[in-house]
């Protein structure tokens, strides 16, 4: 079977625009292009949060309040839903005083298994170089 994994990169802030917004909306979908592929075909989506991305991460946002627009928080629990493996860089987590807690890890109250990782810019590095495309966002 031909696998093609394709990491999804997000290093922007998480509203004003619609960029971050639009790398989660690409990656789960990729989860159900395989109905448009031929039968040894398949996608794997991996996300990436880098630099000022790892805001994206942080539990209890209030977009709806602020906004008037869905949180990047329930975007990344149906990211997580869809087993979707996520990465969030330690080194930009400790550069903007964040700690774990303070990020969304799993989406337990959905039924989700996975969970994200935050992990050195060493290990993101390794899973955009074995991808078979890199999305910026």
């Amino acid at each position: 079977m031909a696998i093609k994994k394709v990491a999804f990169v997000v290093d922007k802030l998480p509203y004003k625009t619609e960029t971050s917004r639009l790398a989660l909306t690409h990656a789960i979908s990729s989860q159900t292009v395989e109905i448009h592929l031929e039968d040894d075909e398949n996608i794997t989506p991996v996300l990436i949060f880098i630099g000022e991305g790892v805001l994206n991460c942080i539990k209890n946002q209030k977009a709806s309040d602020i906004y008037g627009i869905t949180s990047m928080e329930s975007h990344i629990k149906n990211a997580l839903l869809t087993d979707i493996k996520l990465l969030i860089c330690a080194e930009d987590v400790k550069r903007f005083g964040l700690s774990n807690d303070a990020l969304i890890m799993d989406a337990e109250d959905l039924g989700a298994d996975m969970l994200s990782e935050v992990v050195p810019f060493d290990d993101i590095m390794e899973e955009m170089n074995t991808s078979d495309h890199i999305l910026f966002f």
